[in-house]
């Protein structure tokens, strides 16, 4: 699974260094290293008013927050994971 961040001005300021800490923490935690990869990548074009754009594998997930980044990284990450 490839995730990457946009780390472009707009998602900058809204919180990509905190995601990308958060997600890190979470590889690390559940034992994903060999799994996941983390990528940063400046603007996937899908700039969202509130949070962050995170693109998995194909998917592309707008307005990813520190506040919800819990139950993002279960659905998104974790859930996909385990269906594969």
């Amino acid at each position: 699974m490839i995730i990457q961040v946009c780390v472009g001005s707009s998602c900058h300021i809204k919180g990509s260094p905190e995601i990308v800490e958060l997600l890190q923490k979470a590889v690390e935690e559940y034992h994903l290293e060999d799994q996941v990869t983390l990528v940063g990548s400046f603007c996937i074009g899908k700039c969202n008013r509130i949070g962050v754009t995170v693109q998995i594998d194909d998917d592309i997930h707008t307005g990813v927050t520190k506040e919800e980044f819990k139950e993002f990284f279960k659905e998104q990450v974790l859930k996909k994971l385990e269906r594969n």
